[in-house]
C-alpha cells in the first residue's frame, strides 16, 4: 500500500494547490481602472502579458531526484507576482483616448511575446517601426530554444514623430543585471526622457513614478522618482524628485476602491 501511495504522488499533484493559491487576482470589479482626460506625446508600457499558466521548475520537479517530492517544488510564474492579462483583454485598453495625434509608443516585449506585441501595438492605433532597446540581463533563464536572456522594447509611431527632439546618441542596448521579477532597468526609460524631455509623457502598468512623467496601472505609486537617480546629467538638471504632494496626475488603482 505505501508503495501504491509513493507511485500516486506526482510533481503536478503537489506544486499545483500551491499555484492555485498564490496567483494574483485584480481588486477591481472592472478590468482597468480609469485612464487620464489628457493626451500624450509619448507613452512607455510594460504590459502584464499572460503566459496560459505557464511556470518556471527547477530540479525539484523532477522526481528521480526529488523521491516522493519530500521536498518543495520550487515553482515561479508571472501571476504570481501581478495579475496578468490576456492580448484580447489587454486590445480593449482606450490607449487612443489617451494619445497625441502625434505620438510614440514604447512597448515592453519577451521573446515569446513579441508577434502580441506587434498586434498590441496595433490595435492601440500605432504603427511599428523597430526595436528600441534590448536589454541584456545577464543571467539567463531555461527555454526550449536558446537559454533566454533578453528582453525588448517595441517602438511604435503614429502621425509624426514628436518634436523638439532631445538626445540623440540613446544607445540600444542596456546591459544591466536582472533584480527582481518583472522590475525593467531604470537606464530605459532614462534614454527616453533624453529623447524627448519637453514632451507629455505617460507609464502604463507603472511601479515607479518619475520626474516628468505621469503614470497609471494597478501598483501605480504616489512618489515621485528623479529619472536620472543624482548622474548630473547636464542636459536633465531641471528634472527633480516629486514629492507625494506633486499636483502630477497619478493614477492608480486603489484610489479607485
Amino acid at each position: 500500500m505505501e508503495r501504491e501511495n509513493k507511485l500516486a504522488i506526482s510533481g503536478y499533484s503537489k506544486y499545483n494547490p500551491e499555484a492555485k493559491m498564490r496567483k494574483k487576482i485584480s481588486p477591481l470589479d472592472e478590468l482597468y481602472p480609469p485612464l487620464p482626460r489628457k493626451q500624450y506625446d509619448v507613452i512607455y508600457a510594460d504590459p502584464p502579458w499572460d503566459y496560459g499558466g505557464k511556470m518556471q521548475y527547477d530540479k525539484s520537479s523532477i522526481k528521480t531526484l526529488n523521491i516522493g517530492f519530500k521536498r518543495d517544488i520550487f515553482i515561479s510564474a508571472a501571476e504570481f507576482k501581478y495579475p496578468t492579462l490576456k492580448l484580447k483583454d489587454l486590445k480593449t485598453l482606450d490607449v487612443a483616448s489617451i494619445t497625441a495625434p502625434d505620438c510614440l509608443l514604447f512597448l515592453w516585449a519577451t521573446g515569446p511575446q513579441a508577434a502580441n506585441a506587434i498586434q498590441l501595438g496595433e490595435a492601440w492605433g500605432f504603427e511599428y517601426k523597430t526595436v528600441a532597446f534590448v536589454w541584456d540581463k545577464q543571467v539567463h533563464n531555461p527555454g526550449r530554444y536558446t537559454l533566454s536572456q533578453t528582453e525588448f522594447v517595441f517602438a511604435f509611431k503614429k502621425g509624426k514623430f514628436p518634436s523638439p527632439r532631445g538626445a540623440r546618441n540613446v544607445r540600444q542596448l542596456v546591459s544591466v543585471h536582472r533584480t527582481e521579477h518583472s522590475k525593467k532597468p531604470a537606464e530605459v526609460i532614462e534614454g527616453i526622457t533624453r529623447m524627448f524631455p519637453d514632451q507629455r509623457k505617460i507609464e502604463l502598468f507603472a511601479r515607479s513614478h518619475y520626474a516628468d512623467w505621469d503614470n497609471w496601472g494597478l501598483e501605480a505609486p504616489d512618489g515621485g522618482i528623479n529619472a536620472f537617480r543624482g548622474r548630473g546629467i547636464d542636459d536633465c538638471d531641471d528634472l527633480y524628485l516629486e514629492s507625494a504632494e506633486s499636483k502630477r496626475t497619478t493614477l492608480h488603482a486603489l484610489s479607485t476602491l
